[in-house]
């Protein structure tokens, strides 16, 4: 009986967003091709659900928010974006054959949603919600990430979950000057742009993300408005969509909110004393923070004194409330931030190099109160980053040779916390910080690059401090990057219209900001570039939306901050250093002729595998008859030179000239033949039976041929299909006059630089 009560809710709740399970759709011309939202058929128990598609690529969402309160106070939205194997025509290649666990490109994509939605739930949701993406068939063509979150924002708009929405998101793409909207995946291989802009009604920007290859100012901005101007049409097919569908959205049983009278009792106990604390510019974070929780606990006691019956939450929330008032008014009224600086003010910047000689390369950024120390090591192109079947057949993401990772320990923040692991935060700040460089790598480079960014103290914009670090330690490690890249952090105190609250009536940008800036803040905007243009750009948005206007003033306000910070990084190194240092890796080419290659290789690898395990070096085949040696040291290349070479010592190159006759030394009789040498440190070949004679014989000692007895034996090339020698002694028995040629030695096997030019040490 229970099972069925429970069905009823579950009837009665779909029944709120699907009109009797019919399917509806409506379709958006994008480009030239159509986006398809559709809904009402699949997954009808869910709140909301929605299925996308963009040529043969489809995505279903779907959304459920629970209808009690969560205990934490905070909106608990998780965003589970899945990459389904099936989806690609494939089977997982794991143990299992099945999904498991998330790849990094899963989670990022998570994070792109999950900033897409959240600044649009009404303030004080805080109720379980979860948006999971599943991505249902995939044609290699079109990218599924922004069909989820276009799809994400159908299902809760079509729900009767409390959301402010919808949003629409594109994909723009920049291809020999022309703007594309959700370009293929072939024009994204030639494309030197690719922003991601999630908008909202109004033409209002929610979300951005960007990758670029030194893209003009001009032409991002020009970009971003283009992205805005599509996702209108996403938009108004959504809401056409909940029109015809009569969504009407359920009333929360409650939303967290500190009373008002809570607010002005804490307002009346505490502003002063928070406004004297944001007004002393000589404090730093921690005793900032100290000063504030300080007035914080005397303010919490006094409140519980006077409303004895609130909720902790609530007495909590009102000093919040009026912690954040006075700090904003400050920006708004005064133009005055809480460490002394003005609006467009760079903290104080300090940058070393080279601090430590035994790695390749290494450097310390200092802005304010946030250092990042960053390292690069060099390694053979076999340890690029490889990713497994499906994410390549899924997203089209191929081999890297250039990776930064981003490791923030708690001690920057000086607390205490678990060590290991990856969480969201950091690997969305290390992607952020390697799509600032990536662009100013050489493409050729020989060997893969590792980027470790440690946050060692953070006081906001962490990851663009990782970026002008890895700038630096990239240039002190010798890597010819084309410029030199920085990043820095734009903020947003915005004060909305009274009348209307989507509307923002005042507002200021910050330039670099802090900790507390970013948390009280409206946005943090994050772009890094070289001197000429734009790489990378995050923008993450607190509020339901941001008018194009603010966002270009905030590109506008980040160049200008990126090359006063680009010219305080050049005074430390302006120019990648000539050479790698003296311990760094060395990369050569070894020349195999094929006809040496089984003896270079050994049985099963054999020799391979012995000079890697004694030396540390790393071969791979660069063609038929090239192999390319990976040493991480010096020292590793010459072990690896002299094991090369006594491997190979018997095995020398002669200039053999074809139909020449040689004398050659015969070193074993075998039932098959007799076994010779053309010279005395050559490794030994066959003479079959059926070349020594004539007349047929079954074992060569029938023509009285020993050991260490020479023959004349006539050079007819090498067999094209395994490189053996082929010599006959019975094409010289008759009697027509030959010329008898000695050999001399000569080695075979060539080492050389990376070019194939040979170095004159072998």
């Amino acid at each position: 009986m229970r099972r069925f009560l429970g069905l009823g809710a579950a009837a009665c709740r779909r029944s709120v967003w699907g009109s009797g399970g019919a399917e509806r759709r409506a379709a958006v011309d994008l480009g030239g091709r159509k986006l398809e939202i559709s809904t009402g058929k699949l997954a009808r128990f869910a709140d909301g659900c929605s299925v996308v598609q963009l040529g043969e690529t489809s995505v279903m969402v779907t959304a459920v928010s629970k209808t009690k309160p969560s205990p934490s106070h905070f909106m608990p939205l998780v965003v589970d974006y899945r990459q389904k194997a099936a989806a690609a025509g494939r089977i997982p290649t794991n143990y299992l054959r099945r999904e498991i666990g998330t790849t990094d490109m899963e989670i990022l994509t998570s994070r792109l949603i999950d900033r897409s939605l959240r600044p649009l739930f009404p303030a004080g949701y805080f109720y379980d919600t979860q948006v999971l993406c599943n991505i249902l068939a995939v044609d290699g063509v079109n990218d599924p990430d922004v069909l989820a979150i276009n799809g994400a924002s159908a299902a809760l708009a079509l729900s009767d979950i409390p959301w402010n929405g919808p949003v629409g998101a594109v994909r723009i793409g920049l291809v020999d000057g022309e703007f594309i909207v959700n370009p293929t995946r072939k024009e994204m291989s030639s494309s030197t742009l690719n922003l991601v802009v999630a908008g909202a009604p109004s033409s209002q920007v929610v979300m951005m993300e960007a990758a670029a290859e030194n893209v003009l100012q001009q032409d991002f901005c020009h970009a971003v408005k283009v992205g805005v101007k599509h996702t209108q049409q996403i938009i108004h097919a959504i809401q056409q969509l909940a029109r015809e569908q009569k969504v009407v959205k359920r009333t929360p049983s409650k939303i967290f909110s500190a009373p008002v009278e809570m607010v002005e009792h804490a307002r009346h106990l505490a502003s002063e004393k928070i406004y004297a604390v944001f007004t002393d510019f000589s404090h730093d974070k921690v005793s900032r923070d100290e000063a504030i929780n300080k007035i914080r606990l005397d303010t919490e006691e006094k409140m519980k004194e006077k409303f004895p019956q609130a909720e902790q939450f609530e007495v909590i929330e009102a000093f919040d409330v009026v912690l954040k008032e006075v700090f904003r008014n400050l920006v708004l009224n005064e133009y005055r931030r809480c460490d002394g600086r003005d609006l467009t003010s760079l903290r104080d910047i300090s940058c070393e190099v080279d601090l430590f000689k035994p790695l390749h390369g290494s450097a310390l950024f200092q802005r304010g109160q946030t250092q990042v120390l960053c390292t690069v090591t060099f390694d053979s192109i076999e340890s690029s980053v490889k990713p497994d079947l499906i994410t390549t057949a899924l997203s089209g993401i191929k081999d890297k040779n250039f990776m930064l990772h981003y490791e923030f320990p708690p001690y920057a923040t000086n607390e205490t916390g678990k060590m290991g692991g990856l969480n969201r935060r950091e690997l969305g700040h290390g992607a952020l910080a390697e799509k600032a460089l990536r662009p100013v790598i050489p493409k050729d480079f020989p060997f893969t690059i590792r980027v470790t960014s440690e946050v060692l103290e953070s006081n906001g914009s962490s990851s663009m401090a990782s970026a002008c670090g890895g700038s630096l330690a990239l240039m002190d490690a010798g890597v010819p990057i084309s410029s030199a890249v920085a990043g820095v952090a734009i903020g947003l105190i915005s004060k909305p219209n009274p009348e209307k609250a989507s509307e923002i009536q005042d507002y200021r940008l910050l330039t670099d900001i802090l900790g507390i800036e970013d948390y009280n803040g409206d946005m943090d905007f994050k772009m890094a570039g070289t001197s000429k243009g734009i790489t990378a750009l995050q923008a993450d948005i607190k509020i339901p939306g941001l008018p194009l206007k603010i966002v270009m003033e905030a590109i506008q306000q980040a160049t200008v901050a990126k090359k006063e910070i680009l010219g305080i990084m050049n005074k430390t190194i302006s120019k990648p250093r000539a050479s790698q240092k003296e311990n760094g890796p060395l990369v050569e080419n070894v020349r195999v002729p094929m006809s040496r290659r089984a003896r270079f290789v050994g049985p099963g690898g054999y020799n391979l595998r012995r000079l890697q395990a004694q030396t540390g070096v790393t071969i791979s085949q660069v063609d038929e008859e090239t192999f390319s040696i990976f040493a991480p040291t010096p020292s590793a290349m010459n072990e690896a030179q002299e094991f090369v070479t006594e491997i190979c010592k018997d095995d020398q190159e002669q200039q053999l000239e074809f139909g020449a006759v040689y004398t050659a030394t015969i070193t074993e009789i075998r039932d098959v033949g007799v076994m010779v040498k053309l010279y005395p440190n050559m490794t030994p070949v066959l003479l079959h039976n059926s070349q020594l004679d004539h007349k047929r014989i079954k074992h060569p000692t029938a023509l009285g041929l020993e050991v260490g007895q020479q023959i004349q034996v006539k050079y007819f090339g090498r067999d094209p299909t395994d490189g053996r020698m082929r010599l006959s002694r019975k094409v010289l028995q008759s009697p027509a006059a030959t010329v008898v040629k000695t050999l001399s030695e000569r080695q075979s096997i060539t080492m050389g630089t990376p070019n194939g030019q040979p170095d004159g040490s072998s």
